[in-house]
């Protein structure tokens, strides 16, 4: 019997980059694409999805979360008045204290993963796949992105399903010019995704994740495809 894998599944870069690694190894009838909706200011992130499983000829799951986030006042999410900040993590994380950025979700990952864990167990996965990685995590920026809060889910979720379901964070250690490389490797249709916060037209350019993303593909000596005129 094949292994299968779900995958937390965004329409972003690292998200489309686990995907793209889970069908290699498994193949895509074995994978489960999970989407989650929060609450989030627009729905480019859903549309890049739809488009991406289209790409692969692969079935994705949704769900929706968003009444858990109606306390936070997050500026990611649609009824937050908050600004979303037109600066690097580094920049925005200068006096913070320590604390997590404006557009951390609370406890985003540990509920996703506890979701996906329940769905996964049902349809007869061994392993979740998730996205984050070591750029996401400095100066806990996004503290359910570091490496502790990955083993420490991961040993939870492998105890509390009788040791049948892992989690797999397979850029845990990696920087996001890192998560592009494989992707490039893998020929992810990063033409596809989208990474911005804001939901315009186009990506800002000036949002935390546009700035990174933009780092990322110029590390890796490439134009990113999704900011070519077509």
């Amino acid at each position: 019997m094949s292994e299968k894998a779900m995958v937390l599944f965004s329409g972003g870069v690292d998200s489309t980059t686990c995907l793209g690694l889970a069908i290699e190894r498994f193949g895509k009838e074995n994978v489960i694409p999970l989407s989650i909706h929060y609450g989030q200011k627009h729905d480019k992130e859903v549309q890049a999805a739809e488009k991406i499983l289209d790409y692969y000829g692969i079935e994705g799951m949704e769900m929706d979360l968003s009444p858990v986030f109606a306390y936070s006042d997050c500026s990611l999410l649609e009824h937050s008045d908050k600004e979303i900040p037109e600066a690097s993590y580094a920049e925005q994380l200068q006096g913070n204290e320590g604390s997590p950025v404006s557009t951390y979700v609370p406890f985003r990952n540990g509920l996703f993963l506890s979701v996906a864990a329940s769905i996964a167990l049902s349809r007869g996965c061994s392993c979740i796949y998730y996205g984050a990685h070591m750029d996401d995590a400095a100066g806990s920026a996004y503290p359910d992105c570091s490496e502790s809060f990955y083993e420490s889910m991961n040993r939870a979720v492998y105890e509390g399903s009788g040791k049948a379901l892992r989690i797999e964070a397979p850029f845990i250690s990696r920087n996001k010019a890192g998560v592009v490389a494989e992707g490039l490797r893998l020929g992810v249709p990063y033409e596809l995704t989208w990474s911005c916060y804001e939901g315009k037209d186009r990506p800002c350019g000036v949002c935390g994740t546009c700035i990174d993303r933009r780092k990322a593909f110029e590390a890796n000596g490439v134009e990113d495809p999704a900011q070519i005129p077509g």
